[in-house]
């Protein structure tokens, strides 16, 4: 396979930034309930094995140097683990998800609490929004996406919180039902996405502020392989994406591969379990 990578974006030397992050053990994942195509409650899930993949990504985090703070799950909320749905934290300020699905709900208020024990200051949501799924920050912009489980309403809301410009996206594919579903973040400048999981004027905004992003394979999307974190340098992501794995690989990123096979079954993965704090 030939990997064909611009000049510039190759011989750019990648810098980590230091990162804080919030997670969230999968104590008690399961599968008990149908909110995305990913999930089927009829087939059994293994909780030991949920653990021992969400350790792998935990120690990983911690090898390569960043800081990681634990929320306590709570019974009855088997998506817990999924930290990045449980708000969005920038400037020292926590914007609070407000979820979509009753089976959801109680997350939002006990992630916002929990940030504000860290020193966030809390701003509850006045619509329905679900965190660092649909919101991810790129340089000084912030890209949000409707269309399943967060509502356009929240972008505004968003943007008066935080006074960045937001940019409006639109998915219109179920199994990426967020946007870290289809759209990772590797550095301030650089992106890669599917485009399949986006509108026709979605596709076309992203084309237009990101010439060089990495299109990701149908294949590597649907083991949510964009589902990754990035310091800026190294790049921690589904080690089942080869042909991502590779095409980050070539622009100088230095990729990290887990497996979260058994998280994958609540549609999740890499990103899905980390929500980036920044003061």
């Amino acid at each position: 396979m030939t990997i064909t990578v611009p000049v510039t974006s190759a011989s750019k030397e990648r810098v980590a930034q230091p990162k804080r992050v919030l997670m969230c053990r999968p104590t008690h994942f399961t599968v008990s309930y149908r909110i995305n195509p990913w999930m089927f409650p009829e087939n059994p899930t293994d909780q030991r094995l949920a653990e021992a993949q969400w350790q792998t990504l935990y120690d990983a985090y911690r090898d390569l140097g960043i800081d990681v703070e634990l929320i306590d799950p709570l019974p009855g909320l088997p998506d817990m683990v999924y930290a990045a749905n449980g708000g969005f934290v920038l400037d020292g300020i926590a914007y609070g998800a407000r979820f979509r699905y009753p089976e959801r709900q109680p997350e939002g208020p006990a992630y916002l609490d929990h940030l504000e024990t860290l020193g966030f200051t809390p701003r509850p949501a006045a619509s329905l929004n679900e965190g660092e799924g649909d919101f991810l920050l790129v340089g000084d912009v912030i890209l949000a996406a409707s269309g399943f489980r967060s509502d356009e309403e929240a972008h505004a809301e968003l943007a008066k919180v935080f006074g960045r410009e937001v940019v409006s996206l639109r998915l219109i594919n179920p199994s990426f039902y967020h946007l870290d579903t289809a759209l990772a973040v590797l550095d301030d400048e650089t992106i890669a996405y599917f485009p399949e999981a986006f509108d026709e004027a979605s596709r076309d905004e992203l084309e237009r502020r990101f010439p060089d992003a990495i299109r990701a394979t149908e294949e590597d999307a649907a083991v949510l392989g964009l589902n990754l974190f990035s310091d800026g340098r190294h790049v921690v992501m589904a080690e089942q994406a080869g042909t991502l794995r590779q095409e980050i690989d070539a622009r100088g990123f230095q990729t990290v591969g887990v497996n979260l096979s058994e998280l994958l079954l609540g549609g999740g993965g890499v990103k899905c379990c980390t929500l980036e704090l920044r003061s």
